[in-house]
């Protein structure tokens, strides 16, 4: 991954949560730092490729929609960008904020992005080590973001720079301060991209160091991701886009094929989401696109 490629989806995904802050309600996930660390010519610049890409998404829609450029984004954000990501993590976040009334002391966040968590709950600077893991370019990027913001570091956020698709150590987290105590970690958005043997391998290597307790949230795709379409046929065209990418969806899991993985791992499932059970938690009763995304779960696991 090169420096442009980090930016663009870190940006992207920035860009859907700071949409949904600014214009969508009720909020899944009010991500209100998101638009700090986006200039307005950015946030333009893909607003209007969003806009012009509506062919690839609903010809007939744009058609319609053609005088109604704002009608059009809305459609593209709500129901091919940001659902998945908004309600994963809320379900993230909402877990990781039970576990640490339950005395979990430090948070590990693989594929971190442009992750605003830390900066969005401050009150736990003094209670909760925060450790994120992403590309060197990709923090580099970041945290020249977070200076253009004038958003201080705080001391309890650590950067740690690591492949962990390719191989998963503790080395460098421990020169930054991690410790063998409760942890969190969330697994966001990874999966997909990976093989099912390279996600197994890095379950098991995830909780080599971490005490009983500590625990992961992860999501999946399951069996049906590469025969069905979607609404709007927003699952195939986001396997298309992943492809055409240069990063395509390597894998997916039936329920029994992750319970086995993570007891491989020594991990219990002790919360799993279906894609039913996401609609109805998180978009339940609105009157806007935004629904659950079809053959996407969501998992929390803990160490036995």
């Amino acid at each position: 991954m090169n420096q442009n490629e980090s930016s663009l989806t870190s940006l992207v995904s920035a860009f859907g949560r700071a949409y949904h802050s600014k214009y969508d309600k009720p909020k899944i996930l009010n991500d209100f730092i998101a638009k700090d660390l986006i200039s307005q010519e950015e946030f333009s610049a893909i607003s209007k490729n969003m806009i012009n890409g509506i062919q690839f998404f609903n010809r007939d829609l744009g058609q319609k929609l053609k005088d109604k450029p704002n009608e059009i984004l809305k459609w593209i954000t709500q129901v091919q960008l940001s659902p998945t990501p908004l309600a994963r993590s809320a379900y993230c976040e909402k877990v990781l904020l039970h576990e640490v009334k339950l005395g979990v002391k430090q948070y590990v966040i693989l594929g971190a992005g442009l992750d605003t968590f830390c900066f969005r709950h401050p009150e736990l600077r003094n209670n909760l080590e925060i450790f994120e893991i992403d590309h060197p370019a990709t923090q580099a990027f970041k945290m020249e973001r977070l200076s253009n913001a004038r958003l201080d570091i705080p001391q309890n956020l650590h950067f740690v720079s690591m492949d962990f698709t390719k191989a998963f150590t503790y080395q460098n987290l421990i020169k930054e301060g991690f410790k063998d105590t409760k942890t969190f970690i969330s697994l966001l958005g990874v999966s997909y991209y990976l093989t099912k043997e390279e996600i197994s391998s890095l379950m098991e290597n995830l909780f080599t160091e971490v005490p009983t307790g500590s625990s992961i949230v992860f999501d999946y795709a399951d069996e049906s991701l590469f025969r069905v379409n979607g609404k709007s046929n927003r699952v195939s065209n986001m396997v298309k886009m992943a492809s055409a990418s240069g990063e395509p969806m390597k894998s997916c899991f039936s329920y029994n094929e992750v319970e086995n993985m993570l007891e491989k791992a020594g991990l219990l499932i002790y919360e799993h989401l279906s894609p039913s059970e996401i609609d109805e938690t998180y978009f339940s009763n609105r009157n806007d696109y935004l629904s659950a995304f079809e053959t996407i779960h969501y998992i929390h696991a803990v160490k036995k």
